[in-house]
């Protein structure tokens, strides 16, 4: 992604499937925004697809998150797998996702309905008859869908060294 690396090498996430496998089991993950070098950050419940390399998430049509996404698309965002406080060790367990991407509004009811329907899937413990409910073409014209496509990730680890 750039010139900076891991100050400890052993503990980067490099394998392609484990850093997919974490962005499969988590729910939420937070994005870093800026503009006019103003900083904002906030955490969104997403779908993740990995055939198109992308996360989904919905919003409200209007607020701070879209002004700042208009001005400057690229986002930085973090998905983290939360493995435990590790008592007596003074360290906590993790897998943490880090990317870079850039985000776009869905503006298709094609694309909403993939979208939502991914989501729903992912979040929802009986899919088929939430998505009956809330996806129709007359509903998904006024829903905000966003996409944010992977343009880099990487990974860190941290376990102990008896693993969790």
């Amino acid at each position: 992604m750039s010139d900076y690396h891991l100050r400890r090498a052993e503990k980067e996430l490099k394998d392609p499937a484990e850093l997919r496998a974490v962005l499969m089991r988590q729910r939420y993950l937070t994005i870093a925004m800026c503009r006019s070098g103003e900083p904002y950050l906030v955490t969104l419940s997403y779908g993740y697809d990995e055939a198109r390399n992308c996360f989904y998430f919905h919003c409200a049509a209007e607020g701070k998150k879209l002004d700042f996404l208009k001005e400057n698309p690229c986002v930085w965002g973090q998905i983290v797998e939360d493995l435990g406080y590790l008592q007596n060790e003074c360290d906590h367990a993790f897998r943490s996702v880090h990317f870079r991407g850039r985000a776009e509004m869905l503006q298709t009811t094609g694309e909403k309905k993939h979208a939502l329907a991914l989501m729903i899937g992912r979040l929802e413990n009986r899919p088929d008859e939430v998505r009956r409910r809330l996806i129709s073409d007359g509903k998904l014209e006024k829903v905000t869908v966003g996409k944010i496509t992977i343009e880099a990730m990487t990974g860190k680890v941290n376990l102990p060294a008896k693993g969790v």
